[in-house]
């Protein structure tokens, strides 16, 4: 068995508990710390468990449509960012507070982030990254120690004596952070030299000495947090990192409800100047952050999961002993929270999943003892953990749109044995660019080089994307925008026969499209809409729920 992580339960499992939920979270788990992406047999050697047991858990999981199995590797996708997204529509803070963070990292020109409090550690719920050669590079769901962040001592400055004990037993038991994959390891001694290994120490926000000795520097920096109602980043996470916090708190309760940290390097703000230089603007965006909480209307519940008890009895029967039934139904109770459903009893659980109140029950026991779900405020009642985003969120947080259509572009090749690509306009609108794209195996085919460019006009990749630029439209557009795609008869090339449809985002827009290219010997145009058109709509559809699920909290480039 690999070292336990953070996130791992060290005691035994209570009696109710569900052990195949426990063996699919631990997959999950095991495939977000890989990057996303494992073969079974690392997944056998990464987990522990039997390959056999592997080969289940990943069939049940490619059939809820958590993973899929391409080639011979185990890849997490984008609806597996579901289960996060209802812990974070249920806490509401990057919904309420996001556009706040964008706006300051846009007028400043470095990258801001919110995070929370996550038993030892603290964890980020919402990122604006400015895009640079050198740049920040977690993502929201990473798992930071909190005595090398600068949120970290504006949480610890509200421990308990009993949370700073539980601390100080972590830091003993993984004095390297090995347990947090986010950040580098921690060096395993200091530097000979004794001035470099002071300044070793100062950056590390540690004294020299003991785990007694470094705990009172970390709670000396947590008591100057309080005072102060701010706290620095100097080096802590590595060298030339730098990063200025402050707490954003619950108007309900006076507590830290996140923390808002502008990040940078010392190339271009030094540590001592970033009071100065950032903290007054990130003051005054972090009052307007709580103004927001303080006005937010109150959530109204969105339509909770409907027929998952269902749909997982169905996959019984037809898949056999290679669904694990217990752990699709007890995946399914995360996705019973959500916005205005933060705070869910048993009894709303089992209403909104169409499970049994005793499946329900032990589903949620396994998920508190795994730490994804916690008592609530009333003691019948139950919330999601920031843990649930340790489930595949961090892997898919930054995943671009390219990324997310491969798949399904390759899938479309291999079926209409026909090229298929992916392109967006150009800024000016004249040019579409390739950003993916699937060959087909045929002596005649199209060449689909990413990064190529062709004028819109001539395209039917470039005329569907046109069409939803502009009004108003020419005939020749509009008629395209009424029926939802674009052919195009060789007038970019002779032969060459084409047919295009868009690829919408959240709002309806059309930021990409997606074409089928044949030669004009093998289909009529007729053919192209009839045999085509269908496949490639249903394409099309899969990419945008992918899209939508991926980009509900994150931004999701279109290249």
């Amino acid at each position: 068995m690999p070292a336990k992580t953070a996130l791992d339960d060290v005691a035994g499992p209570p009696a109710e508990a569900v052990a195949p939920l426990i063996r699919g979270i631990a997959v999950l788990r095991r495939l977000t710390e890989a990057g996303g992406a494992l073969s079974p047999s690392g997944l056998e050697r990464a987990t522990g468990l039997a390959r056999s047991t592997v080969d289940r858990i990943t069939a049940t999981l490619a059939r809820t449509g958590y993973v899929r199995l391409d080639g011979r590797d185990v890849v997490l996708t984008p609806r597996v960012m579901e289960l996060g997204n209802a812990y974070l529509a249920a806490l509401r803070l990057p919904a309420l507070l996001g556009a706040r963070a964008d706006a300051l990292a846009d007028e400043l020109d470095e990258s801001v982030s919110l995070a929370v409090a996550d038993l030892d550690g603290i964890r980020f719920i919402h990122q604006a990254t400015r895009r640079r050669a050198l740049s920040v590079s977690f993502h929201i769901g990473d798992l930071l120690p909190a005595e090398r962040t600068a949120p970290g001592a504006l949480f610890a400055a509200e421990r308990t004596g009993a949370e700073w004990a539980r601390w100080r037993t972590r830091r003993a038991a993984d004095p390297q952070d090995a347990a947090f994959p986010a950040v580098p390891p921690r060096p395993a001694s200091a530097p000979e030299d004794s001035e470099e290994r002071d300044g070793f120490w100062q950056r590390d926000g540690f004294e020299q000495g003991d785990d007694s000795q470094q705990g009172d520097d970390f709670q000396r920096r947590a008591d100057r947090a309080r005072r102060d109602g701010w706290a620095l980043d100097d080096q802590l996470i590595e060298p030339g990192l730098v990063a200025v916090s402050v707490p954003v708190r619950d108007p309900a309760t006076g507590r830290t409800a996140c923390v808002a940290s502008v990040v940078s390097h010392t190339s271009r703000h030094p540590a001592a100047g970033l009071r100065t230089a950032l903290l007054p603007r990130l003051r005054t965006a972090v009052a307007a952050m709580e103004a927001d909480l303080r006005e937010a209307a109150p959530s109204r519940p969105g339509p909770a999961p409907s027929g998952l008890a269902t749909w997982t009895t169905a996959s019984k029967h037809e898949l056999g002993r290679e669904f694990v039934e217990s752990l699709a139904r007890g995946l399914t109770v995360l996705t019973a929270f959500g916005e205005g459903r933060s705070a869910l009893s048993l009894t709303d659980v089992a209403r909104a999943t169409g499970l049994t109140r005793a499946t329900a029950r032990r589903a949620l026991i396994t998920h508190e003892h795994l730490g994804l779900v916690a008592p609530g405020p009333d003691p019948r009642t139950f919330t999601l953990t920031p843990r649930v985003l340790d489930l595949g969120f961090p892997a898919l947080s930054r995943t671009a749109l390219p990324r997310l259509a491969e798949p399904h572009l390759r899938a479309l090749a291999e079926r209409l044995r026909e090229p298929v690509a992916l392109a967006v306009l150009t800024g000016d609108g004249t040019e579409i660019q390739y950003t993916a794209g699937a060959g087909a195996s045929r002596v005649l085919t199209v060449d689909i080089t990413v990064g190529a460019r062709l004028p819109a006009a001539s395209t039917s990749l470039g005329r569907v994307l046109l069409a939803d630029a502009a009004d108003p439209l020419p005939p020749d557009l509009a008629q395209v925008r009424d029926r939802g795609y674009a052919l195009a008869d060789e007038e970019l090339e002779s032969g060459l026969r084409s047919i295009a449809v868009p690829v919408r985002d959240r709002g309806g827009r059309a930021v990409a499209a997606i074409d089928v290219a044949t030669h004009a010997a093998r289909r009529t145009l007729e053919d192209c809409v009839h045999d085509l058109l269908p496949a490639l709509r249903a394409t099309a559809d899969r990419i945008q729920a992918d899209l939508h699920t991926a980009s509900r909290f994150t931004r999701v480039p279109p290249t």
